[in-house]
């Protein structure tokens, strides 16, 4: 239950991390006047290597790195470790190394998510 719903407007960029959806016909979140769609982790089109957390773990901290540029443009928004019943976040800026330390949780879920190129995730053993 590691699963985090993030939606995207396809028309002006915004993203939102959902904690409950509605399951209603015809509804959800709208931006823009559209429905919202929700981002599949490690879907895109793009290197993977370039996207998708790596981890390290040293005592009780997991170190958290994704070999991505971190230009003005193109960049990593964030990273998140999600488990059962908890997320932490470390948001990033263009310029920053993606790269950030949490709290070690056995079996979490690491997403990173790039402003072009959407959501990814790797587990955590």
């Amino acid at each position: 239950m590691n699963n985090l719903v993030i939606k995207k407007c396809m028309k002006c960029g915004a993203v939102v991390k959902v904690i409950n959806d509605c399951s209603c016909n015809d509804c959800g979140i709208k931006c823009c006047s559209e429905t919202m769609d929700v981002l599949e982790a490690n879907k895109t089109d793009a290197s993977f290597e370039k996207h998708i957390p790596t981890y390290e773990i040293k005592d009780d901290k997991i170190i958290v790195t994704v070999n991505h540029a971190m230009e003005d443009e193109h960049f990593i928004e964030w990273i998140s470790l999600v488990s059962d019943n908890k997320e932490q976040l470390f948001k990033l800026n263009p310029n920053d190394e993606a790269k950030c330390i949490f709290e070690y949780i056995p079996n979490s879920t690491i997403y990173s998510y790039c402003n072009k190129h959407g959501l990814w995730k790797i587990d955590v053993k």
